[in-house]
């Protein structure tokens, strides 16, 4: 199965798309993501209920991934006073049928 992060590689979309299409942009944008609360309780707050992280948590069981995500959510966030602000780039493909 392709790697999901491959989703955001121009490259790897159009070599996916090219078939049928007629016109194909890919711009990058970013998604801020803004809480009221620190890094750490976006990592409890993404756990629960989001499926794909509650797998990641009990395949990793006492691992240290919630430590992990927490240092990687520190290390970005420009949030003030036990807030989150992340920036985080995604790509916005849009195409075009024949």
């Amino acid at each position: 199965m392709p790697s999901p992060v491959l989703r955001g590689s121009e490259p790897v979309v159009r070599e996916r798309m090219r078939d049928g299409i007629l016109a194909l942009t890919c711009t990058k944008r970013m998604c801020p993501f803004v809480y009221p609360f620190p890094p750490a309780d976006v990592v409890e707050f993404f756990r629960m209920p989001y499926e794909p992280m509650s797998r990641a948590f009990e395949a990793a069981g006492q691992s240290g991934l919630r430590e992990d995500l927490a240092a990687l959510w520190s290390a970005a966030n420009t949030g003030l006073n036990g807030t989150t602000h992340v920036e985080a780039e995604y790509l916005e493909v849009v195409a075009v049928r024949t």
